[in-house]
């Protein structure tokens, strides 16, 4: 979950500037959530939960948690640190001009971080889900508040997402106007079914409550549970901007601001009716940029794509490889061609139901690579990923690891919950 960073403060929620009409809101989203033009740029956001190595299946109390990261707010670092409503940690780099300076940034970043918490006694674990404790909000501000509330409407699911879940979220360009394998069409085309891909291949949260869920990413069908019009993508079309807008326009308010007091948590309030209805209040330019930050699709459009259903990673190095094998399948031009032609039979599988609530990222879910048809692509991308990475000018020991996590678990069609499933079943489950 990233949008806390760009959460808009708690000042000015009752913005009195002109209500914008059900017009401009899609004039708006049209506007901002789609910057075309060459790939250019690359990012990415890490999440951590954090621990007591020494006592890995014990919650760290609050007042542990508060003081490092009191700590940590004033280490000098360039990507933005945030904290999530569960005590996990997220680091969002800034935009780089290539992979390896985004590689580069980060981590010196988490070397930086890592070391804070050592002279506190944690440190950061690369899991998508935390297998041992149940949610517990560490943040208590209106923003979450709110979001429990609403999210409890649906069950336990929204609790876990914001307090237990962890991720790797790959951020690209949008692409270009004109088609072709950098072309946005494309490449949103693309996000949504090499995204499956992805789920399968890097699948990391299998446990829940120190036991088995069947699924190999808890984590993604704990997205799922939250539902469609939260966390599910639009229909895929040949317009992008078209579509994100009627989606952002037909998604649940999830919550009115307020200046003071608890925030208002409608039930059933899309913001295109509060648009027509004017109530509770008129919605502001405001409130549109925070509804925005409310939706989380597995591939939500911030002008750039943001590429959210990657499962956390094991090992301090093994955020670098998704974000390595994600970088080359899009940008560049012959990657992602395979790429595109790999996964277009996929499409099939997804029944023309937005991803995740279809079979195909279901099965990738919960199946991983014993998958037959997701192990095959995975194979072919990952090839396609590593014959590009020298023309994107990743070193050596990026090229090393992605060959290694393909030999590791690709070829073989195992992902990394698949090894935390055998050390349950031979021995304690370590960290």
């Amino acid at each position: 979950m990233s949008d806390a960073r760009s959460a808009p403060s708690g000042s000015g929620c009752t913005d009195t500037r002109t209500a914008v009409t059900e017009a401009e809101v899609e004039a708006l989203v049209r506007g901002i959530c789609f910057k075309t033009g060459p790939p250019r740029s690359l990012g990415v956001e890490v999440e951590w939960l954090v621990q007591d190595p020494r006592a890995p299946r014990l919650p760290v109390s609050p007042e542990r948690l508060e003081a490092a990261y009191a700590a940590l707010r004033a280490v000098p670092l360039e990507s933005a640190l945030t904290v999530e409503p569960g005590g996990q940690l997220e680091l969002s780099s800034p935009p780089a001009a290539s992979l390896m300076e985004c590689v580069g940034t980060v981590s010196a970043d988490l070397d930086a971080v890592r070391a804070t918490l050592r002279a506190h006694g944690l440190a950061l674990l690369g899991i998508g889900q935390d297998p041992w404790h149940p949610p517990r909000r560490f943040l208590r501000q209106p923003r979450y508040d709110a979001m429990e509330t609403c999210l409890d409407r649906t069950g336990p699911a929204g609790r876990a997402m914001m307090c237990t879940s962890a991720s790797v979220q790959v951020c690209l360009d949008a692409g270009t106007e004109e088609p072709g394998p950098l072309g946005h069409v494309r490449r949103w085309w693309l996000a949504h079914h090499l995204g499956a891909v992805l789920v399968a291949a890097f699948a990391n949260s299998p446990l829940a409550a120190r036991e088995p869920t069947g699924w190999r990413s808890t984590r993604q069908l704990t997205w799922m549970e939250i539902g469609t019009g939260r966390a599910g993508a639009p229909p895929l079309d040949t317009d992008p901007r078209g579509a994100w807008a009627r989606h952002v326009l037909d998604a649940p308010v999830m919550c009115v601001r307020r200046d003071g007091g608890p925030w208002e948590v409608p039930e059933e309030l899309t913001f295109r009716e509060w648009t027509r209805s004017g109530g509770p209040r008129p919605p502001t330019p405001d409130d549109l940029d925070y509804h925005l930050t409310t939706l989380f699709p597995p591939v939500r459009p911030r002008g750039h794509l943001e590429l959210r259903m990657i499962d956390a990673q094991p090992g301090e190095h093994g955020w670098i490889v998704p974000l390595a094998v994600t970088a080359a399948l899009f940008d560049d031009p012959q990657a992602a061609e395979t790429a595109y032609r790999t996964v277009k039979p996929l499409a099939e599988r997804t029944l023309g139901l937005s991803a995740p609530h279809n079979p195909l990222w279901i099965d990738a879910a919960r199946q991983g690579l014993a998958d037959p048809e997701l192990h095959e692509a995975a194979v072919t991308c990952f090839a396609a990923a590593l014959a590009a990475l020298p023309r994107l000018g990743a070193s050596a020991d990026v090229i090393a690891a992605v060959t290694a996590y393909r030999d590791r678990h690709v070829v073989p069609g195992r992902c990394p919950a698949d090894e935390l499933l055998d050390e349950l079943h031979g021995k304690d489950l370590r960290t």
